[in-house]
């Protein structure tokens, strides 16, 4: 197959969306504020008197305490927006009082100032007071939410000069009495007393807000409130029974950063009014274990009426952090024997190397040993789920295969082998709320890949349905079998398999000989078409004919995903192909060298000494991949791209001759 590549153009910019009205207006007076204010005063009285008299232990104090001081901060929120009285002087009365117990290191005016610059600039840098903690490393968090008021106070130290005197003059008395107080508790033996009453409840009543109001609105969105204020931070759906009244309605965090003035209690019902208007404009959503929505799933989502399927806290699988596929030394775990003839390995990555080796389900490792004096490089399938943080491989014995026979009858828990990081396009991309088909070809060691397929898809893909269609000799030489045994127990309202056995006379006749595309269709009962997504792996010709089959009964070529155990032979004839100039990006470095008349860009790259990665050399494992920046090339085969992935410009430098006098291509695209 000969495919020419060349390097895509960005996408148009999305163009802005004007704000719908929210269809609420401040009141005279918030009675919930009135409300949540006073029984909140009136907790942090009585745990107060309590800690005082002894009533009860520390511990209930400080709970209580860090409850009332947190429901403060809604009153000190929305007196800030002045959305708790349309008369401004009791929105600063409240607030006043509120900031007294949240945090008297800064005034109340000095509050409003930095909480509506974090709405100006949201998520900008060093512009948004509140980016401290939403842009903090996980490992910092800890440490920040509970110091989440002294970025307040730098940020109003460098912007001093623009407050007025009197505001400033009150937020530095009020810093000198907090110090007066903790010291003057010092001095007299009564610190303890004061932790309990005040200083302890306000740090975890602190750490609470920072999470809840804070880090869990914004963190991980990258525009601006000025590039896009929709997206600049996200409501948060599902058990909103619990969720709303625990979070005073902050899980609709989006409907107060567009519309500021709304009283908290009225964010649920300013959505509901404009819902349709948002999900227009592409709002950020997640639900509440924190999954992407965009309007079409947030829709399917509450089509499902709050389903436990949609709601539970599935965790997506990431992609190996390497920019290319890298090579590493890992020990081996375990051996397991899966058959007579075949084993599972699973190794055992470093922590600081788990990013590197994150997978898709589907992709699959380049192991390097040297056996025998000799550099054996070998490609395998990942068997695992992408969720399951294990890495494992499925090796049968082939006859004369020396890595093959080195895994089977020698290698050992402890021993250490060379891995590439993960590579390959194999499995497709899945989403949480997605109700699809698929189908599985699979014959012998092929059912590697599917079965990472297939436990992900499982996993993550709650109301989707797998069919697998297994073909093996017999029931001793199938690899996984008590694993794919316990997986369609687990799953069995949606997912079927049908074993093929070749060489068992007992078995069922209308599941004995070897797969073909008429026993698929007496077995599915369906319409072929109607199948989302096909995988395909195992022997070239099982595989390929399948796929030609597929094709010839109207199924879409882009719902084929083919795995093969090698690629096929190359052309020999390099007459048709020219020399050239290849420059080659790999690790950050850049290298211009000759390719010589009927070479490979791949192969000029190991003739010059860079090692540039690679396994199958046949187009069929997608190692080699490479992005083309500059000039054109044209691929002998393609076995392992997509036609997304060809279309942005990546080729299979194994396989890709120049057609220009000059190409560049880049390993760490």
């Amino acid at each position: 197959m000969s495919t020419t590549t060349r390097h895509p153009q960005p996408a148009a910019a999305a163009s802005p969306h004007a704000l719908p009205d929210p269809g609420e207006q401040v009141p005279t007076l918030s009675w919930p504020i009135v409300g949540i204010c006073t029984a909140a005063l009136a907790v942090f009285g009585v745990s107060t008197w309590a800690a005082l008299t002894g009533a009860v232990p520390a511990i209930f104090t400080i709970a209580a305490s860090s409850a009332a001081i947190f429901v403060l901060f809604t009153v000190l929120h929305d007196a800030s927006h002045y959305s708790i009285s349309s008369h401004r002087w009791v929105n600063v009365a409240f607030g006043r009082v509120a900031m007294f117990f949240v945090s008297p290191l800064i005034s109340f005016k000095s509050f409003a100032f930095i909480h509506i610059e974090h709405h100006r600039n949201t998520n900008d840098d060093d512009s948004d007071p509140d980016h401290w903690v939403s842009s903090a490393p996980w490992w910092q968090l800890p440490i920040r939410f509970p110091a989440m008021d002294l970025p307040y106070i730098g940020f109003l130290v460098k912007n001093v000069r623009r407050r007025p005197r009197t505001e400033v003059l009150e937020t530095v008395a009020l810093m000198t009495f907090s110090l007066t107080v903790i010291v003057t508790a010092t001095c007299t033996g009564n610190l303890w007393t004061l932790a309990v009453i005040w200083l302890l409840p306000e740090r975890v009543a602190m750490f609470v807000l920072a999470w809840w109001f804070d880090w869990l609105p914004h963190h991980d969105l990258e525009d601006t409130q000025s590039e896009n204020r929709y997206r600049a931070t996200r409501n948060r759906v599902g058990s909103e029974w619990i969720l709303t009244p625990l979070l005073l309605s902050q899980n609709y965090h989006l409907v107060h950063h567009l519309h500021p003035s709304i009283p908290f209690y009225r964010y649920v019902a300013a959505w509901r009014r404009n819902e349709e208007a948002y999900l227009e404009r592409d709002s950020a959503i997640s639900t509440v274990f924190g999954q992407q929505l965009d309007a079409t799933q947030y829709r399917e989502w509450k089509r499902l009426n709050g389903k436990l399927a949609a709601l539970l806290p599935v965790r997506m699988p990431r992609s190996s952090a390497a920019r290319h596929a890298g090579t590493h030394p890992i020990p081996v775990k375990s051996v397991e024997p899966l058959t007579p003839g075949s084993v599972k390995v699973t190794f055992d990555v470093p922590d600081h190397l788990r990013d590197q080796f994150q997978f898709q389900a589907g992709q699959h490792l380049t192991v390097r040993h040297r056996i025998g004096g000799r550099e054996v490089r070998r490609n395998y399938s990942i068997c695992t789920s992408a969720t399951s943080g294990e890495l494992s491989i499925g090796v049968r014995h082939i006859a004369g295969g020396v890595f093959s026979t080195f895994a089977v009858e020698m290698l050992c828990t402890g021993d250490v082998l060379e891995l590439m990081t993960p590579t390959g396009s194999f499995g497709g991309p899945l989403e949480p709320l997605a109700r699809r088909d698929y189908v599985a070809v699979a014959a012998g060691s092929g059912i590697t890949p599917i079965l990472s397929i297939m436990r992900t898809t499982m996993e993550i893909e709650t109301e989707s349905r797998f069919t697998l269609f297994y073909g093996n000799r017999t029931a001793e030489s199938t690899m996984f079998a008590a694993e794919l045994d316990e997986l369609e127990s687990r799953y069995a309202d949606r997912l079927r398999m049908f074993h093929i056995r070749s060489d068992e006379a007992h078995h069922p006749a209308a599941l004995r000989g070897r797969i073909d595309l008429a026993m698929v269709q007496r077995l599915l009962t369906g319409d072929l078409s109607s199948i989302d997504r096909w995988y395909l792996c195992g022997p070239s010709d099982l595989v390929t004919t399948m796929r030609e089959d597929l094709a010839s009964e109207a199924v879409p070529t882009e719902r084929i995903h083919l795995e093969l155990f090698r690629g096929t032979t190359r052309s020999t004839n390099i007459d048709a192909f020219r020399k050239a100039e290849v420059t080659i990006t790999l690790s950050g470095a850049e290298r211009t060298v000759e390719l010589a008349a009927g070479d490979t860009v791949l192969e000029s790259a190991l003739k010059n000494n860079i090692d540039a990665p690679y396994a199958c050399l046949g187009g069929a494992c997608g190692t080699c991949k490479a992005r083309v920046t500059t000039g054109e090339v044209s691929m002998e085969q393609n076995l392992a791209l997509t036609a997304a992935e060809v279309g942005a410009g990546y080729v299979l430098t194994c396989q890709s001759h120049p057609t220009t006098p000059t190409v560049a291509v880049d390993y760490d695209s």
